[in-house]
């Protein structure tokens, strides 16, 4: 079992129902996305996996490996036993990165803190 967190690089004004749809659509292709890393995903990822390598081990935060990289996206697995640092910073990258970042656990979206309005 693991749990699931998939990052988006969406337009400004991108709400909860279009990062699902999004999700959706990622699923639909399963692996067709072969296109160039937007800036964003690309940094992002170079970013989590300075401190988390993209690597199966058995301290390894990934349940699986190597993590889902397409051309708007990133799709990681951690394991259940996933340390509180890796979530944390997972959300902090994020948010660094102007990406939305997807629960798929309940489907909770958590817009970048920038997007956030009150």
């Amino acid at each position: 079992m693991s749990f699931d967190l998939v990052v988006f690089a969406m337009g400004p004004g991108a709400s909860s129902a279009d990062v699902r749809a999004a999700h959706e659509r990622c699923r639909q292709v399963d692996g067709d996305d072969t296109g160039i890393p937007e800036p964003q995903i690309a940094s992002f990822y170079l970013a989590l996996t300075a401190d988390f390598p993209d690597r199966a081990t058995p301290t390894s935060p990934w349940a699986v490996s190597p993590i889902h990289v397409g051309s708007d996206h990133v799709e990681m697995n951690l394991v259940e036993t996933c340390p509180d640092a890796v979530l944390l910073a997972i959300e902090r990258l994020a948010g660094e990165h102007g990406l939305q970042l997807l629960d798929l656990q309940d489907g909770t979206v958590y817009p970048p803190p920038a997007r956030v309005t009150n």
